[in-house]
């Protein structure tokens, strides 16, 4: 008979153990989606700010009439 190792966790600390591992990765994923929708938001804002200046330029530089025309003209 072979001898054996260290016994093995019993049943209940495994389970144990493995909802305790649930439970930290549930937290660490719940705050990394809080931190990813903040940053989509800001990205979101940032990107209304650029199309507002750009369309800002394309009227200081007289191209807005054309651009709008292009865009409602169909293919």
């Amino acid at each position: 008979m072979a001898a054996r190792g260290p016994e093995a966790p019993s049943g209940r600390a495994l389970r144990d153990a493995a909802e305790n591992l649930f439970q930290e990765l549930q937290e660490h994923f719940q705050a990394l989606t809080a931190t990813l929708n903040l940053r989509m938001e800001e990205m979101g804002g940032r990107i209304e700010d650029l199309q507002k200046n750009v369309n800002d330029l394309m009227v200081q530089a007289g191209i807005e009439s054309s651009a709008q025309e292009k865009m409602a003209r169909p293919y």
